[in-house]
């Protein structure tokens, strides 16, 4: 086990008014810290979802576990073959590696922090979605930029049955 140590010289402070929002209802991502900001401690954001809304797909992270805190509402949350459904003060944490999605659950909203440590600099990719559901660029591209954002994507039959 190596340890790392951020380097930044400021404390990060987001108000939630100067944080910049990708996406609309039925999904919609706050942008908070991103890894340029922490060190490449962490990136963070918060996603917001309508009821039973897919958050994020199957996919995992090569070099980044990731933390999932529910601040209000349910989602399902994918972690290998597992899913689980989590609730206000929950905590999951995926590691590296192993595949995971998650969404609002069928009837219910949810409201998520999503911390990726050490960081990527995901920022970029959160536009990338959105100009996607824009139809200003093909599903086909997150393709391309999957090593970039150490996001890549993967079947999952456990989600699957799941999300039916």
């Amino acid at each position: 086990m190596s340890l790392f140590v951020p380097e930044f010289d400021e404390t990060v402070i987001v108000r939630e008014v100067g944080a910049e929002v990708v996406g609309r209802a039925p999904v919609t991502v706050r942008l908070l810290a991103d890894s340029c900001a922490t060190g490449g401690a962490l990136s963070t954001q918060r996603v917001t979802l309508r009821e039973g809304a897919d958050g994020a797909r199957p996919h995992r992270h090569d070099n980044s576990a990731e933390m999932f805190f529910l601040l209000d509402g349910a989602a399902d949350i994918l972690s290998g073959d597992d899913v689980v459904t989590a609730g206000p003060g929950d905590l999951v944490v995926v590691p590296p590696g192993r595949p995971h999605a998650f969404a609002a659950v069928p009837g219910a909203g949810a409201d998520l922090l999503i911390v990726l440590t050490p960081g990527v600099e995901r920022f970029e990719y959160f536009r990338h979605l959105q100009r996607v559901a824009l139809g200003e660029a093909t599903s086909e591209s997150l393709l391309e930029v999957q090593d970039l954002y150490d996001n890549h994507f993967l079947r999952s039959g456990a989600w699957d049955a799941r999300r039916r």
